[in-house]
């Protein structure tokens, strides 16, 4: 962990003690709260890149390691989490993006299977909502979908794009609105309001 500052260094070895695969999983980050330790000079970019003290985090398991204890705190604010420490970070847009799509069946009937650039994967379902929502300064709409515990993803351009592809009309609430299907739900994709 040399590329860390010894801030990041004592954040990681006070995380409970897990297998390797384990530390990598979401990890109960609901069930601490210890007081707020401060900020720490990370930030997530809007291409999902983090960045430490001004510099890119390369290994992507110790990117994977941090995604596993963020929180998205009530007031908005997103802090990485341990039984003993809670630091504040920055982040740009949302704290993932997600890379890939898979399909399963067509038209009403397909599933969609999602994957972030952190490897976190679920299905576009009733939990995991899409929605066109304004992200970072810019309030621009974007293609949203909920991850877990409130944390959110924006489609990567090349998903936005297969997404889109797969788009078909249905009424809702009196309006023709274009959107994907996937686990039984419709997801509006042209940015109407309801």
């Amino acid at each position: 962990m040399s590329d860390l500052a010894p801030v990041a260094e004592t954040l990681l070895k006070s995380l409970p003690d897990a297998t390797a695969e384990e530390v990598l999983k979401p990890a109960p980050v609901h069930l601490w709260n210890p007081p707020l330790s401060g900020e720490l000079d990370m930030r997530i970019a809007r291409d999902g890149t983090w960045y430490h003290e001004g510099r890119p985090i390369r290994r992507h398991r110790l990117a994977r390691l941090f995604a596993s204890i963020l929180r998205l705190e009530e007031d908005g604010r997103y802090v990485l989490v341990t039984p003993v420490e809670r630091w504040l970070i920055r982040v740009e847009a949302t704290p993932f993006v997600v890379i890939r799509a898979d399909v399963e069946g067509d038209a009403d009937d397909q599933r969609i299977h999602l994957t972030t650039n952190m490897d976190e994967s679920f299905w576009l379902d009733a939990a995991h909502p899409l929605q066109m929502l304004p992200v970072g300064v810019s309030g621009e709409l974007q293609p949203v979908v909920v991850v877990r515990d409130g944390l959110q993803a924006r489609l990567h351009r090349n998903v936005y794009y297969q997404l889109a592809e797969l788009s078909a009309p249905m009424q809702q609430e009196g309006l023709e609105r274009f959107g994907v299907h996937s686990c039984g739900c419709f997801f509006p994709m042209d940015g109407q309001q309801s």
